[in-house]
């Protein structure tokens, strides 16, 4: 009725190597993975952060970024936004980035960006407050 696989189980394993199937790939570990998670969301938010002209908050996010991919990270220049609508959206962007860091961060027991982007998280939601009150 029907024909018998033929081919040769693949083996899966979890945190070890398969002989050869895999050769010439590098292997990262977990901590590694998610500290490349960290950095590129951070790398986002200083991107945001940059835009907003929020130099202080840039040079910390900046910093963690660095000590992440031991390299300074690429810059934006700052944006003249005047308008409430872009900026709110920027603000909205930064504080979905920042949750996603504090995520990570959390996972990773990175304490230092944790508290980074739970800062960042509430100057980000006072600054969607603030102009929606107007």
């Amino acid at each position: 009725m029907y024909e018998p696989i033929r081919t040769k189980p693949v083996v899966h394993r979890v945190g070890g190597h398969h002989s050869d199937s895999h050769a010439g790939y590098p292997q990262s570990s977990r901590g590694e993975a998610l500290d490349i998670q960290l950095a590129g969301h951070l790398a986002a938010l200083l991107a945001v952060t940059d835009e907003l002209g929020l130099d202080g908050a840039a040079a910390r996010i900046a910093a963690q970024v660095a000590r992440l991919r031991g390299t300074a990270p690429a810059r934006v220049a700052h944006a003249d936004i005047t308008d409430a609508g872009e900026l709110a959206a920027l603000h909205q962007r930064a504080h979905d980035l920042a949750g996603r860091a504090l995520v990570v961060a959390a996972s990773r027991a990175d304490t230092t960006v944790a508290i980074l982007a739970a800062e960042r998280m509430d100057a980000h939601a006072a600054a969607l407050n603030l102009a929606g009150s107007h």
